[in-house]
Order: structure tokens, then sequence, then C-alpha cells
């Protein structure tokens, strides 16, 4: 039988293994096989392993970023007003885009931020669509196959679910098993974090971005920021999943006037606040409850770093995380998925990755949710997902270990 590429690799790894031990001509036949293994792993990196996300100047990572301009006196909008109205100058701007989805059409999707678009663009540009998660994803890769630059809406991120497999097997696979010769640039919008009670609450990250890699994963913490991200994606050829968070749509925030144009770098942290003691690592929905923590900690003289990654895939591409922990020493991980799921990944990131752990003065922590979804109620919501109370016993306690006589036990 005539050898295939997995046994030449592995037989010259192992002749290797050997060539450590004495041998007369160790030296150069060491040499000329390492550079040999490392030439025909490459081509085999290549051959297979190439081609996940764009690699042309149409990847969003190469889109420049553009900031929000503002009016003056500033106009403060709810959340939901500004997704709307960026939404509004996009199907303006580009009719190839459509929008779809349960209840997007008729009455502007469950929380108002497409109202009037229909209305406003027809039928064909905001639909309607029954319940029915992974036939939406798979008219959004069809549509996006054939040129057009759909937003396929899924309810609530729990809903997300019932489509894993059709956006893990086929959506996130397209790119790298044609080696780059289809793209089908769909955008998953959907919603999540923090509603009280069992359904629509849930938050699993970890489940999602190991199982769609493939995808730009975005999780912003406020509506701009969302809208500046759906800005970036559609200037781009790569599919992608933004998750808003759902408590901020009722918020106010400043009206940008460049709606539709300015747009959120992927792959960016960006430092929320700056603090020397502790550097907080969270995302979406946390973000707000990370804020709060911090101002209770400024009341013992503890100051908190907060770093909202703004997307999980990809991650930090620039290691602006690492920077920040030779600064503090100190690292917290926080977020409402599972013990050992997003927080898990972050901090691989961070410290096997990134190499942060040589920073560290204190072990690394994370704060999670419970193990189970959220109980009913806003008590169960308490109990059961992190709080800012919690984030701040947590870092309370890695600054106690460090100092006790500044930072006595609480309880």
């Amino acid at each position: 039988m005539y050898p295939v590429r997995r046994d030449v690799q592995g037989t010259a790894k192992r002749i290797m293994r050997h060539l450590c031990r004495d041998c007369p001509v160790r030296p150069e036949l060491q040499a000329s096989i390492s550079s040999w293994l490392t030439e025909y792993k490459m081509e085999n990196y290549k051959r297979y392993s190439t081609h996940l996300l764009s690699e042309t100047d149409r990847s969003p990572l190469k889109v420049k970023p553009v900031p929000p301009t503002y009016g003056s006196p500033t106009e403060r909008i709810t959340g939901r007003e500004v997704l709307r109205d960026n939404f509004d100058a996009l199907l303006a701007a580009d009719h190839r885009i459509v929008i779809f989805g349960e209840d997007t059409g008729k009455i502007g999707d469950v929380n108002k931020s497409l109202e009037g678009l229909q209305e406003k663009y027809g039928e064909w540009r905001v639909t309607d669509t029954g319940i029915r998660e992974t036939t939406i994803i798979g008219q959004g890769v069809g549509l996006a196959l054939r040129g057009l630059r759909p937003i396929a809406e899924i309810q609530y991120f729990d809903y997300l679910l019932y489509a894993l497999e059709t956006i893990s097997d086929d959506l996130a696979t397209l790119h790298w098993r044609t080696k780059g010769s289809q793209i089908a640039p769909l955008i998953i919008r959907t919603r999540g974090h923090r509603l009280e009670g069992v359904w629509h609450s849930g938050s699993p990250l970890s489940m999602v971005i190991n199982s769609i890699r493939g995808l730009h994963v975005c999780v912003p913490r406020n509506m701009t920021q969302a809208s500046g991200m759906y800005n970036t994606l559609l200037q781009g050829d790569d599919p992608a999943l933004v998750i808003e968070p759902l408590k901020v749509y009722g918020l106010r925030e400043d009206k940008p006037t460049n709606m539709g144009a300015f747009r959120v770098p992927l792959g960016v942290p960006e430092v929320v606040l700056e603090g020397r003691d502790v550097t907080v690592v969270t995302y979406g929905a946390c973000v707000r409850i990370a804020q709060k923590a911090a101002e209770q900690l400024a009341e013992f003289n503890v100051s908190v770093e907060l770093i909202d990654v703004q997307t999980l895939l990809p991650f930090d591409l620039d290691h602006g995380i690492s920077e920040s922990v030779k600064k503090t020493g100190r690292i917290l991980f926080f977020d409402e998925d599972v013990p050992g799921g997003a927080t898990a990944y972050m901090m691989q990131k961070v410290l096997e990755e990134q190499k942060a752990y040589f920073y560290l003065d204190a072990p690394p922590t994370t704060v999670t949710a419970q193990e189970h979804r959220p109980a009913y109620s806003s008590d169960g919501d308490y109990f059961s997902n992190p709080n800012a109370e919690d984030v701040f016993e947590a870092i309370y306690g890695i600054m106690h270990e460090s100092d006790p006589a500044n930072y006595p036990k609480i309880y």
C-alpha cells in the first residue's frame, strides 16, 4: 500500500524522537528532517486548515473603524431607537439587505427595534416568518449564497439552539470546505441575558462559540455598539452572530448622527474603566454589573480596570488584555455562562495564548452563573446569576489574599 500524508508526517515525527539520542549523524540529519517537517506541516495546514474565514480584503477584520459622531446638543434616545434608526439607514443604502424572523415584520420585532420598517420598505425587505429557527437559518444561507445580505433574526438566544446544527454543519463550514470559493455572509441577530425565569434567559455562550467556529460572535454591551458591529459586518464577506443584551432596549443612549456609517472593529476590546489593582474581563450585559461592582469597590480603595471584550470570536487580536495584566497583576473573568464555560475560554486565550500568567501576582479567578438555568422571579435571578455583590466579593477576596491588613476579611 502507498503511504498517505498522515503516515509520512507521523513517521518523520517518530524518527525525530530517536535522533534526540546519541547518533553519529544526528546534527545534520536532525536539521534536515526538522526543516522538511516544518515545511510539510505548513503544506498540510494550508491543505486542511485555512479559509475558515475570509482571507481577502473583504474580511470584516480589515474594515477600518469609524467612531460615531454626535450633534450639539446631543440627543438622547432609547437603545431600541438607536437600532431602528441604524437599520433604517442600512436598508435605505443597500437594496440587498433583507431582514426576517419571528415577529420581525408587522410589529417590528419583540423589542420594536424594527418598528415601522416593514411599512417603509415592504414585506420583501422586512419579513415575518413562522416559528422555525432551523429553516430561518437555511433561508438566510440560501439568500446569502445568491448575493443578498440577509439578517436572520432568532427571537431569543435560547432559541438559537434549535438551529445550532444547521449553523455549525452548514454555515460555519461553507467557506472552509470550499476553500473560499463560496461565501454566505449571513448575519444572525438575536438577544439574550438577564431575563427573569427559566426560558428566554439562558447564556449558553460556551456551547455556541465552540460549535460555530467559522462565524464571528459579537457580544455588544449597548445598542450603539451593536449597531456599529452590524455596520462593520455588512462591509465584509463573513457570517456572524450578534447577541444584543435584552435589558438595554429601553435605556437611553446618545444618538449618533452618522447612522449606518460608524463601525466598531472586531476583536478589539475596549477599556471601559481604567484602574490599577485588578483587571476584570467581561462582555455584554455583564459590563453594567461589573461597573456597579467597580463603584462599590472604589469605596474600599480598590481600583478596577474593566475591559469589555466586545467580540468572543475573534478574541482580543492585539493582546490588549495581557497588557492590562502587566499593570494590575490580577485578573477576574466574569460572565453569565455556566462554570467552566465562556470564562474558561477567555482564560485560555489570555493566560495561555497571550502568556499573561507571567505577570500574575494572584491566581486567576472566575465569576459565573450557577450550573442551572436562572430560577423564576427576581430572587431566582439574583441567586442563579452572578450579581454586583458576587463580583465585589470575588475581587475583594483577591485583594485580601495579597494585602490582608488593608483589606480585612469581611465574613
